[in-house]
């Protein structure tokens, strides 16, 4: 980097590190539980969504989803955070007000209230070994990856580099000071995304350039024949990755220790809607520059496509704003690496230490305990970190499979199964493991492929995700209906919290699900199956009326018998079932 590149790197994180601690300074603060692991539950939406963004958007994405975009994925991988973008919305009305309301602090607190220790403490050491064994270490990879190749700082020092700056303030200042210093990373992120984007198209000759040339990688679902096929299947989209969403945007603390940390049940409803909306910046942000650096630079990316962001960077950003722009994808993994520390450590503390070993530990000696893990975490993920290699974004959706149709299934079992045994919660979280295993064993791309000589299965690691989720669940109804509970479990209930959700919350849920589909159409031919050819979808009537609808932000408010009807007509006119896919295809 050029000086004026490192003195902009060096005042950002400055600011950064300086900002966050200062507001997270006040007096008493960081030695309270609530204080250092929920900062002081007073968070406002603003912050709350901005920082999901920071953390969500990281070097997983930035190199991780990006490399997959140049390769063969292409635009495809971007239907996980679109998916994101509408199940956050639906998860911020319907499970968010019930984790509220009971005021824990970890999502495995949750579960003793509704099942018992038991399943609190197996949940809260499988979500400590993902944190730090898969989700940790392939944070510090990916980073190390992008400090390698713009600045070139060989890798092993780049991942304790990064390690040394996240834990700083997540050490010292907790929740509150990620929290502030995700409010300025996330903004310089997207912004800086952004440009990058748009250097890349100038680059690419515009937009009608670009899309000639890359026609085959801006397809939104990917069908049989395309070379990204095998990696996200189309059915994949709508088969098991809602699990996943369900897991990651509403179960899992990583992201939801914002929302507990919310001040009203208002600020998180909306903190999560405005998170999902940013989200629909992801593609132009992050995926198309990694298919413009595949296009414009294949022969630097031929042995490692993790690399395609960093390389459009330095190869199309000049001096100064290249220093910010750096600054800004090394904040945003500094960001997510901060938040799985505490995330990490407020599990091990409360839910591991504090509930299993010592129950009448003082809320100092918690703190400090949590201070000291993720030192000790961070330090097992840089020792781990260099064994990683090439298509890190993979595998690490593949290698959370172990945990998510387990927890999925006790959490919507605690809802649906009121009389679901305490038993059950423990089975399912038990099961989860073992199956998945035995899938993955089974299957012709699986993560143990030399255990077996010959696989009997080839099921995407997705719909492996489903059929496990859907073995549990069966269980765990068999459980219910064998030994059900007298009486449905009493959860606790948070004192000082409105727990009703408003009418703009509503509104702002259904704008925000809605701008998939308006993206959707974007990247389409725009050519109704229900029309000759030639006829474009935009001017076709039915589909008119449905997407106007779909984009109303007052169709919660309309009849019920009109929202069907709307949807009756989608699904018989194809739209829903086919069109789409017809058309972004």
């Amino acid at each position: 980097m050029s000086t004026t590149d490192t003195f902009t790197f060096v005042s950002f994180f400055l600011i950064v590190v300086g900002v966050s601690l200062w507001k997270s300074r006040r007096k008493g603060a960081s030695q309270d539980e609530s204080d250092y692991f929920l900062g002081g539950r007073s968070l406002t939406w603003p912050i709350i969504g901005i920082s999901i963004v920071a953390a969500n958007i990281s070097s997983e994405q930035m190199v991780g989803m990006a490399g997959a975009g140049a390769a063969e994925q292409g635009l495809a991988v971007a239907a996980w955070q679109l998916m994101g973008s509408v199940f956050i919305a639906l998860i911020a009305v319907t499970l968010l007000p019930r984790f509220l309301r009971a005021g824990i602090y970890t999502m495995p607190e949750f579960l003793e209230y509704r099942y018992d220790a038991a399943a609190r403490g197996i949940m809260a050491v499988v979500t400590v070994i993902i944190y730090v064994g898969v989700l940790l270490t392939a944070v510090l990879y990916t980073g190390a990856t992008a400090l390698n190749v713009l600045p070139g700082i060989p890798m092993a020092k780049g991942v304790w580099l990064i390690g040394a700056i996240g834990t700083l303030y997540a050490a010292i200042g907790g929740l509150k000071a990620i929290a502030y210093a995700d409010l300025i990373q996330g903004c310089a992120l997207l912004a800086g995304g952004m440009t990058v984007f748009y250097l890349g198209l100038q680059e690419s000759g515009g937009w009608a350039d670009f899309s000639a040339g890359n026609a085959d990688k801006l397809k939104l679902l990917l069908f049989k024949g395309h070379p990204g096929y095998e990696q996200l299947p189309c059915y994949t989209v709508f088969g098991g990755m809602w699990i996943v969403m369900i897991y990651y945007f509403g179960l899992n603390q990583f992201i939801v220790q914002r929302n507990l940390a919310a001040r009203t049940l208002r600020d998180g409803q909306l903190g999560m809607i405005f998170a999902g909306a940013l989200w629909i910046l992801v593609p132009f942000a992050i995926v198309m520059p990694g298919i413009m650096a595949g296009s414009l630079y294949p022969e630097a990316l031929s042995d490692k496509s993790d690399a395609a962001y960093p390389t459009l960077i330095k190869h199309l950003v000049g001096p100064g704003l290249r220093g910010f722009i750096f600054a800004a994808i090394a904040g945003a993994i500094v960001s997510t690496l901060a938040s799985l520390l505490n995330s990490a450590s407020t599990i091990a503390s409360i839910d591991i230490y504090q509930r299993l070993m010592r129950p009448k530990a003082s809320q100092n000696a918690v703190v400090r305990l949590g201070r000291a893990l993720t030192i000790v975490f961070v330090i097992l993920g840089c020792i781990a970190a260099p064994l990683l290699t090439d298509g890190v974004f993979t595998f690490i959706q593949q290698f959370q499979g172990f945990i998510w149709p387990g927890v999925v299934a006790a959490f919507l079992g605690a809802f649906l199964l009121p009389r679901a045994p305490a038993a059950a919660g423990s089975v399912a979280l038990l099961l989860g493991p073992i199956l998945y295993a035995l899938f993955q064993t089974l299957n012709t791309e699986g993560l143990f492929a030399n255990v077996l000589g010959e696989r009997v299965l080839h099921m995407h690691y997705l719909m492996q995700t489903l059929a496990c989720f859907g073995i549990i669940f069966a269980v765990m109804v068999g459980l219910t209906l064998l030994k059900p509970l007298p009486e449905p479990r009493t959860l606790p209930v948070r004192e000082g919290i409105a727990l009703k959700t408003e009418p703009v919350v509503f509104v702002a849920a259904g704008g925000s699900s809605s701008l998939w589909p308006s993206f959707s159409s974007c990247f389409a031919e725009r050519k109704c199956p229900l029309q000759n050819k030639g006829t474009s979808l935009l001017n076709h009537e039915p589909c008119n009326r449905i997407t106007r609808a779909a984009l109303d932000p007052n169709l919660w408010t309309r009849d019920t018998g009109e929202k069907s009807a709307l949807f009756r007509e989608a699904c018989v006119s194809g739209i829903v079932r086919q069109g789409l896919s017809r058309a972004i295809h």
